[in-house]
């Protein structure tokens, strides 16, 4: 047999390390997961009228699962998702929420991503005893506070001071209403005319219409005629774009202000060049790029922007998409911390403190299930279709 030369001595060394280390990158890169899953049930409306939100909250719980996977899940155990569909039906949701605890054995629950439907899941939620982290923008699940119940996004009345005070920043000390009929709507307004002379902002004319309506000319031209320095508007959906045309087509000279739930890419679609100019208060993750350097929260956004939007094909990221990230998250490191016994889960959820989240840094207390506070907002506008921070 021909001895080895040298040169080949060298290749052959140089392969066995190179594979070795490869070994050892992949060994880190996918640690060994043991033990039985740890079941999060995932409410969401993946189809229905609130479609829109729920799919890509889907995408999302499918991103921290595999990030939390990755680092070697909860105490090595994996997480398994389990989905239900609410259908944006708060009579499905019910359904599904029993589904997922008297069948699948969830240990605890993300979503729904309604209000409406999570507020027809109360007495059950109540009766199974099981936490519930929803993704929903209302206030009501979690004012008064409810043993089981939390939330990740922000509540109506957080965003109704983060636009009050940017108003009065900018001299504005009237303004007129534009408010859907629906749930929503209604919250948005009492919430809104509850708060007002805490900022000496004075309500001076209010309008409703259908969330289903095709056109609010007529709303838009009496409030145009009034005195108001800007124009709030409160809708979810189509209709907060229908709003921006109507606004426009009247040549409505004060600023139109959106409510939180409407930063998303569908509304700029929507509304074309009647979203420009347009302002809102949103999660600041919609302009990560553009939020300083030293925001705890500035990394883990333009990670999880890219992560979603390039890495993964999702498209632009809205002010909805870190909801069921930060609820997941909420309910992990919990888990880590009380285990999975629900009233300890519970406890612990409900002890959520200095949470770094997608939408703000989260501290929870007995008297407040949700924990973010008006600093987790920002105020942005529409400039050339694109999303720009105003403060």
């Amino acid at each position: 047999m021909r001895a080895i030369g040298n040169r080949t001595l060298w290749t052959v060394t140089a392969l066995a390390l190179c594979a070795g280390l490869l070994a050892v990158s992949c060994s880190k890169e996918e640690p060994k997961l043991t033990g039985e899953p740890i079941k999060i049930g995932c409410l969401f409306a993946l189809s229905g009228p609130a479609g829109h939100i729920g799919t890509p909250s889907k995408y999302v719980a499918e991103m921290v699962r595999d990030k939390i996977n990755a680092e070697g899940g909860i105490g090595g155990r994996p997480i398994e998702l389990v989905m239900a569909d609410t259908e944006s039906s708060p009579d499905k949701a019910l359904v599904g929420l029993r589904r997922l605890v008297d069948k699948d054995q969830v240990v605890a629950i993300v979503g729904p991503t309604r209000t409406g439907t999570i507020m027809a899941c109360l007495g059950a939620i109540d009766e199974l005893k099981v936490p519930v982290v929803a993704c929903v923008g209302g206030s009501p699940p979690v004012t008064p506070a409810r043993p089981w119940v939390f939330k990740s996004p922000q509540k109506t009345t957080t965003a109704v001071e983060r636009i009050y005070t940017h108003l009065k920043k900018k001299g504005v000390t009237k303004v007129a209403l534009a408010t859907a009929s629906d749930g929503f709507g209604k919250e948005g307004k009492a919430s809104l005319e509850a708060l007002a002379p805490n900022h000496g902002i004075e309500i001076v004319a209010a309008e409703e219409f259908g969330a289903a309506d095709v056109d609010m000319t007529v709303q838009m031209t009496k409030l145009a005629g009034t005195d108001a320095g800007a124009v709030i508007v409160w809708t979810i959906g189509p209709a907060g774009a229908t709003v921006a045309k109507n606004a426009k087509q009247i040549g409505l000279a004060v600023p139109l202000v959106q409510c939180h739930g409407l930063p998303d890419p569908v509304y700029i679609e929507l509304a074309g060049e009647a979203a420009e100019g347009t302002i809102m208060p949103s999660t600041k993750l919609v302009v990560a790029e553009q939020i300083d350097d030293a925001d705890p929260q500035k990394a883990l956004l333009v990670e999880f922007k890219n992560e979603y939007e390039n890495v993964r094909g999702h498209g632009p990221v809205s002010t909805h998409s870190g909801y069921a990230w930060d609820a997941i998250q909420i309910v992990a490191k919990a888990v880590e911390v009380a285990g999975t016994d629900a009233e300890a889960l519970r406890d612990a959820i409900e002890g959520t403190t200095g949470y770094v989240g997608v939408s703000g840094v989260y501290n929870m207390t007995a008297e407040d299930h949700c924990g973010l506070d008006v600093d987790s907002l920002v105020m942005v506008t529409v400039k050339d279709g694109k999303w720009v921070l105003l403060e």
